[in-house]
């Protein structure tokens, strides 16, 4: 086993849930392999409390998370991305920074649970935990020192189209 330690950036448009959801698991579940990152377009400040307490909730790292403008990792100072998984439909649409280096890219769309109200909401934000974990256990899975970027590439787009895929993923 490599002794790489891949970095990987999450991004949706306000970083306050979904790309919240996958830094923390990445982070706990890939430990030592990966670490991981989250940004957004139009970063909303805060991280949704729900999002914070699903992730206490279920034993996973919720402390020092926090919604912060993916122009942070473009510049000269920011880590040198491996991956980069748009998790929602809107930030995958939207003209991204150039990244430095050259970091594969998948679209994994997860529908908002934020955008459920009442008391269904933390039960969305459970279930937007459940398909992005299965997402990243089957990207932990991969074989990356045997697969070229482009055989990786497209293993990458087929787990966005997972269980839990969005309905507007862009093409």
């Amino acid at each position: 086993m490599s002794d790489r330690i891949y970095n990987v950036l999450f991004l949706c448009t306000g970083n306050s849930a979904r790309s919240i959801l996958a830094e923390s698991i990445l982070n706990e579940d890939g430990k030592g392999r990966f670490r991981a990152f989250s940004a957004g377009s139009q970063p909303k400040g805060e991280v949704h409390p729900m999002a914070l307490e699903v992730l206490k909730s279920m034993g996973f790292p919720h402390e020092g998370l926090s919604s912060k403008s993916w122009n942070e990792f473009s510049g000269p100072d920011a880590p040198q991305l491996d991956f980069i998984f748009t998790v929602c439909d809107n930030a995958a649409g939207e003209s991204c920074p150039v990244w430095p280096g050259t970091p594969v890219t998948a679209h994994w769309g997860i529908e908002d649970p934020a955008a459920v109200a009442g008391e269904g909401q933390r039960m969305a934000f459970i279930q937007a935990m459940r398909f992005l974990r299965r997402r990243i256990d089957l990207f932990r899975a991969l074989p990356f020192a045997s697969l070229d970027n482009m055989t990786l590439a497209a293993r990458l787009k087929a787990i966005g189209s997972e269980a839990g895929a969005s309905e507007g993923v862009p093409e």
